[in-house]
């Protein structure tokens, strides 16, 4: 017998995951193994809805804390990395970017997060290599097309940052950071690029909060298509507008005190928002 190290284990635990992706048989991941034909119903629900959401999402996170932590702590150092690159005077108009894109790959960032919830409903036992589950789902398909989606978001959503900065304070680098600071808080230019800049980004994580609310979870608990998922999502959205609007306000002041310093918050963040994700699935959609 071969003791291994933490990680050495760990690494073959993702690599035998990788191995077996989509292996699970529908009749054995779901309860019904045929195709689910009938759209979901959506429920009506309200801001108490979120709390209880939120709280169960805590919940789960305080059950395997140190496991999901151990997991999640590859997001906080992308974050970081991004932001170093970013810190270079010429990519320093993309920090904000870069951070704030962080709420459009957040659901595909959750989706562990919810196989780990949907197994620990089921009176499974979790171990934090289980949020890879998710690749032996028979959805895997549907739920990397769906990630493929929300990934040209983002880099669509970069692509537009740049080009914002480059007709309002550009096209020449910012000088220092001090300089740059400077010229977007006390100019008329500056200010613009505020104001355009948070109405585009409001406009894709709107679009991506429809698609994605529930859309995951979704693909993980039934035996549905991507656009009977989609479609659902944005049923919800349109079902609970005001609900689904603070729902999106929780995620973003989140994101931001997550990023907060040096996106170490988001070893919390993340696990506990895809977490609650979960359950407010289960609330809004019902069995």
């Amino acid at each position: 017998m071969v003791i291994q190290s933490p990680p050495g284990w760990g690494w073959d635990q993702i690599r035998l995951a990788a191995n077996q992706i989509g292996s699970a048989r529908p009749e054995e991941y779901w309860r019904e193994g045929t195709p689910d034909d009938v759209a979901p119903a959506v429920r009506r629900i309200d801001v108490a809805d979120l709390r209880d959401a939120l709280a169960r999402g805590l919940a789960d996170f305080q059950a395997n804390r140190t496991d999901v932590i151990f997991l999640c702590v590859i997001y906080p150092i992308i974050g970081i990395v991004l932001g170093r690159v970013a810190s270079g005077y010429g990519l320093l108009p993309l920090l904000f970017p870069l951070a704030s894109g962080f709420a459009l790959i957040g659901p595909l960032a959750a989706v562990g997060m919810n196989e780990m919830s949907r197994r620990r409903e089921r009176g499974e036992e979790i171990r934090w290599v289980d949020a890879f589950g998710v690749l032996h789902a028979p959805s895997i398909g549907a739920i990397a097309l769906l990630g493929v989606l929300l990934i040209g978001l983002f880099l669509l959503w970069l692509v537009l940052a740049q080009v914002i900065y480059v007709v309002t304070l550009g096209p020449a680098a910012p000088v220092s950071a001090s300089a740059f600071f400077t010229d977007v808080f006390t100019t008329r230019a500056g200010w613009a690029m505020i104001v355009v800049g948070i109405g585009v980004g409001f406009l894709l994580a709107l679009l991506v909060l429809s698609i994605s609310v529930v859309s995951f979870p979704l693909l993980l608990d039934r035996n549905v298509g991507i656009g009977t998922a989609v479609s659902t999502s944005m049923r919800v959205v349109a079902t609970n507008p005001g609900t689904m609007a603070v729902w999106g306000f929780i995620i973003a002041c989140s994101l931001v005190i997550g990023s907060l310093p040096l996106f170490v918050g988001l070893v919390v963040v993340l696990p506990v928002l895809g977490h609650a994700t979960w359950h407010l699935y289960r609330k809004v959609v019902p069995r």
